[in-house]
């Protein structure tokens, strides 16, 4: 007597689970480098560890190799601000939210005064403390 195999019903057809999947890993890798907003710059190459997660979305100050400066903050983040205008943006944000991070973009070719001036600007506008982003030597 030829005996037949049954499928029990303990076995599941993940085929349909496993392109659902591909589908949404299609979708976060197309809408992730969306969700950064900022301006191009040459950043630096420096060993740095990361800053530790935090809750608030960080205020981020680009300065371009022109000097031109950038807030990720209002209507048209990639329309270039005077230095005043962008610490009057920080002082009203930390006044409301004090513990937002506040980061330097710098382009490499920056000069280093107008670095330091910046983050002096930003430290007067109430930002406790200001991080610079590098990228990794790798």
């Amino acid at each position: 007597m030829a005996t037949r195999k049954r499928k029990s019903m303990a076995e599941i057809n993940v085929v349909p689970y496993i392109d659902v999947m591909l589908v949404l890993l299609i979708i976060f890798m197309v809408t992730a480098p969306m969700l950064t907003q900022g301006v191009k710059v040459d950043l630096p190459n420096a060993p740095a560890e990361p800053i530790g997660k935090v809750d608030d979305e960080p205020l981020i100050v680009s300065i371009k190799a022109d000097g031109s400066l950038y807030l990720n903050l209002g209507k048209d983040p990639k329309k270039a601000m005077t230095i005043e205008a962008i610490s009057d943006r920080v002082s009203k944000v930390m006044r409301a939210k004090s513990n937002t991070p506040v980061l330097v973009w710098g382009d490499a070719n920056v000069p280093y005064g107008q670095v330091v001036t910046l983050m002096t600007q930003l430290q007067a506008a109430g930002a406790p403390s200001v991080g610079l982003v590098t990228e990794d030597e790798k």
